[in-house]
């Protein structure tokens, strides 16, 4: 199989824990938090696009491979704070994109009736994403620094990504759940590790037609702190230099439409997020739109 998929993630405004703060409220939060933050400036939206191309073979029966190489592209805005040297309330954007990292596993058939498949997905990533780039924008070209952890396109580490599937068959659709893990292995050469994640999925899928089916999805996301820090990560600068202010909980509901065309298959689905506790203060997700193409041999 031979797949492409596009996925657009969307976030406005800056959420600690699980109260909505506006730009002015953001950067006075930072003025009194631990650690101090957001002097330089405080983010105020970011879209993360995704690139994908995923492919997979049979090796067995009952053994897939595959690999996925991804293309991140970032952008992230911003209001500059009271210490910043272009002056405070003014507004820029910063941009990052490439490769990311490059993830290779294999899907292992555990159980197998006419109704029921378990599976359990043995996978990892290889730090192929660059982690550190430095940008003078911020500051209108009075000093370089780095690009804040949220704009970084790989995590630097080799990640262990196990998980299982369970699905259910009958003879108008399918459901299921899916319990899905990126755990990085030690520190990377900055001297950080980015958050253990793990994900529960459940969902829901209906044959409208024999091209058609919808969709419906709950996903449970958590995510811990970062571990480590990059020297070059100013916590007082920024709220995404800051380790403690990654990770958090948030519960994300699907709706999607697939159909085969010609023994292709396109399916698109929109993510709104429902419910977000996020650790210190950070830009909220609102949404997310993923599309993809796929073909069989």
């Amino acid at each position: 199989m031979l797949e492409y998929k596009y996925m657009n993630m969307y976030m406005d405004g800056n959420r600690a824990g699980s109260t909505r703060m506006n730009d002015a409220d953001s950067i006075l939060f930072g003025a009194n938090s631990t650690p101090v933050t957001n002097r330089g400036a405080t983010p105020t939206a970011m879209t993360h696009e995704m690139h994908m191309v995923h492919v997979m073979g049979g090796v067995t029966e009952n053994i897939t491979a595959y690999a996925m190489i991804m293309a991140p592209a970032i952008t992230m805005d911003h209001l500059r704070g009271p210490m910043n040297p272009a002056g405070s309330g003014t507004d820029f954007r910063t941009h990052n994109s490439g490769f990311g990292d490059l993830t290779l596993g294999a899907l292992l058939g555990l159980y197998s009736d006419e109704t029921n498949d378990i599976i359990l997905n043995l996978a990892g990533s290889v730090p192929t994403g660059e982690i550190y780039r430095t940008t003078s924008i911020p500051t209108d070209g009075a000093m370089s620094q780095a690009m804040p952890y949220p704009m970084r396109l790989g995590s630097g580490t080799f990640n262990a990504k196990p998980g299982i599937t369970w699905k259910h068959f009958t003879e108008t659709g399918s459901y299921g759940v899916q319990f899905q893990t990126d755990l990085p292995i030690g520190r990377n050469y900055r001297g950080y590790s980015v958050s253990d994640e793990f994900r529960l999925n459940t969902w829901y899928s209906h044959v409208v037609s024999d091209q058609v089916s919808a969709s419906l999805r709950v996903e449970n996301l958590w995510r811990n702190q970062f571990g480590g820090a990059d020297p070059d990560a100013n916590n007082m600068v920024i709220s995404t230099n800051v380790e403690a202010f990654r990770g958090g909980y948030w519960l994300n509901f699907g709706a999607g439409v697939a159909t085969i065309l010609n023994g292709h298959l396109l399916n698109v689905e929109f993510v709104p997020t429902l419910h977000q506790n996020l650790n210190g203060i950070q830009l909220e997700t609102d949404w997310s739109l993923v599309a993809s193409w796929s073909k069989s041999f």
